[in-house]
C-alpha cells in the first residue's frame, strides 16, 4: 500500500489538474509515441505560443481529474502513453498546432478531447483544426464588404455623372410628358 504522503501528493495533483480543466476551453488527449525530444520541444514551444499547456500526466490522475470536473466520455481514451493539452484562452490555435504536428508525425495521434465543455470526436477536432483562423475569417469578411462598398461607390458616382451631364434631366422630362398624357 502506498504511503499517506504519496497519496496526498497524488490527491493534490488531481485537484490542481481538475482546477485547470474546469476553466479550459480545450482539453485534448494525444498519444505521443514515436516522437523524439527535438520534435517534442518544438511542439511544446508552438503550444506555449498559443497559450496552451502540454503535459504528460499519468492516466489515472487524468481520469480522476476529469471525474472531479464532471467531464465524461474520455475514460476509454486514457490507455497507453497520453499527453494532455489544456488551453484556457482559445481552442482553435492549439487544435491547429496539434493537427499539423500529427500530420507530420505518423505515430503522434489525437485520441479525443473536449471543446468548451462538449465531448468531441477525433473527426470533429480535425474539422475544427482545419478551419481558417479568426484573423483570416475577419480579413475575408472585410474583403467581401470592401468589394461591395466599392461597387456601391462606383454606382453612385455613375448616377452623379449622369445627373451632371443632363441625361437624367432628359429622362425625367420624358417620364413627366408620359404622365401628363395618361392623365388626359
Amino acid at each position: 500500500m502506498a504511503s499517506e504522503t504519496i497519496l496526498n501528493q497524488k490527491k493534490e495533483e488531481v485537484k490542481k489538474l481538475a482546477e485547470e480543466m474546469k476553466d479550459a476551453k480545450l482539453i485534448l488527449l494525444t498519444d505521443y509515441r514515436g516522437i523524439n525530444v527535438t520534435d517534442d520541444t518544438t511542439l511544446r514551444k508552438n503550444l506555449r505560443d498559443t497559450g496552451a499547456k502540454y503535459n504528460i500526466i499519468k492516466n489515472n490522475i487524468t481520469r480522476r481529474a476529469l471525474a472531479e470536473c464532471g467531464l465524461e466520455g474520455l475514460e476509454d481514451k486514457l490507455e497507453g502513453p497520453t499527453a494532455v493539452v489544456i488551453s484556457k484562452e482559445d481552442y482553435l490555435a492549439p487544435s491547429k498546432v496539434i493537427y499539423e504536428f500529427s500530420k507530420d508525425n505518423e505515430y503522434y495521434t489525437i485520441k479525443g478531447g473536449i471543446i468548451e465543455g462538449k465531448l468531441m470526436t477525433i473527426d470533429e477536432i480535425i474539422t475544427i483544426a482545419k478551419l481558417p483562423s479568426r484573423e483570416t475569417l475577419l480579413s475575408m469578411l472585410a474583403g467581401a464588404l470592401l468589394g461591395n462598398i466599392s461597387k456601391f461607390a462606383v454606382a453612385i458616382e455613375e448616377v452623379r455623372k449622369q445627373k451632371e451631364s443632363g441625361e437624367g434631366k432628359a429622362e425625367a422630362k420624358d417620364e413627366k410628358a408620359e404622365e401628363v398624357k395618361t392623365e388626359a
